[in-house]
């Protein structure tokens, strides 16, 4: 079910991990960022838009994580954008021979023939100084940035005053830092947060990649308790954020995503410490 959250801007929201699809219709039909998850999910949505007569007309992936970077045969050919770094990360995952097993294995065993392979991570990169989306609707401005994962980028649909985080700003997740992949990553997630603090005065909704989306003051908190989350795992201290339990019976495994978090940078610290002494 498509749910309006701004003039022009709906959200399509999956079960499982609380995905949220947003489209923002245009002048001959709508961008589709981040759609998902599962191939029976995606069908209702490419339903929905055929019943309003509203054609895809571009794409965006925010990230390259398996599930933002999911399609469905049903909604069309049209270009899939993204940064050149998360299309290039598709690129080179593509390549590898067993590509495909690869996917499969990262997805949710729940899910895992639920999921349309084949159309997974086939993004065209933008222009390296595209600062917009090159589409005809409402004018989408790209913010770059290195926190989470390679390439990541959020959208801030300017008229509409509208933010799509990606996998930042979420109610039901704690800050997910590229604790393997980054060279420092909490630097580089601070450095995510201050662009996205750099267009709240821009911005009357959030939609962020998993969770509900908030307004102009709860995007401010959020940034806030993203910031304090970050700051106490680069010192130490104590959290305070009720991310950290289940906010409903069978999530209790967003416990264990902020303990595997605590672990695996106590063990990077323990190792640049070893390396430096």
């Amino acid at each position: 079910m498509l749910t309006p959250v701004a003039d022009g801007v709906f959200v399509h929201r999956s079960d499982l991990l609380r995905n949220n699809t947003v489209v923002v219709q245009g002048a001959e039909g709508v961008l589709l960022v981040d759609p998902g998850i599962t191939g029976a999910e995606m069908q209702c949505l490419a339903d929905d838009l055929r019943d309003l007569g509203l054609p895809v007309v571009a794409g965006f992936a925010t990230h390259p994580d398996w599930d933002h970077v999911l399609w469905h045969p049903e909604l069309g050919d049209a270009p899939r954008w993204a940064t050149a770094d998360a299309a290039s990360f598709m690129r080179d995952l593509r390549s590898q021979p067993g590509w495909r097993d690869r996917v499969r294995e990262a997805l949710p065993p729940e899910i895992v023939d639920e999921v349309p392979v084949e159309p997974f991570g086939l993004l065209t990169a933008l222009p390296a100084d595209a600062t917009h989306l090159p589409w005809d609707g409402p004018s989408v401005r790209v913010l770059a940035h290195p926190a989470h994962a390679t390439g990541h980028a959020a959208l801030l649909v300017e008229g509409c005053r509208v933010l799509i985080a990606g996998d930042m700003l979420s109610d039901v997740f704690v800050p997910m830092p590229d604790l393997e992949g980054a060279a420092d990553p909490l630097a580089d997630y601070l450095v995510g947060l201050d662009v996205l603090a750099g267009v709240a005065d821009e911005v009357d909704v959030v939609i962020p990649g998993h969770g509900s989306p908030g307004d102009g003051t709860g995007l401010r908190e959020r940034l806030t308790r993203d910031r304090a989350y970050i700051e106490a795992l680069r010192g130490g201290g104590e959290f305070r954020d009720p991310r950290i339990d289940a906010p409903e019976p069978g999530w209790e495994w967003v416990g264990d995503l902020h303990a595997g978090q605590v672990e695996a940078y106590a063990r990077r610290r323990a190792g640049e410490a070893d390396a430096a002494g």
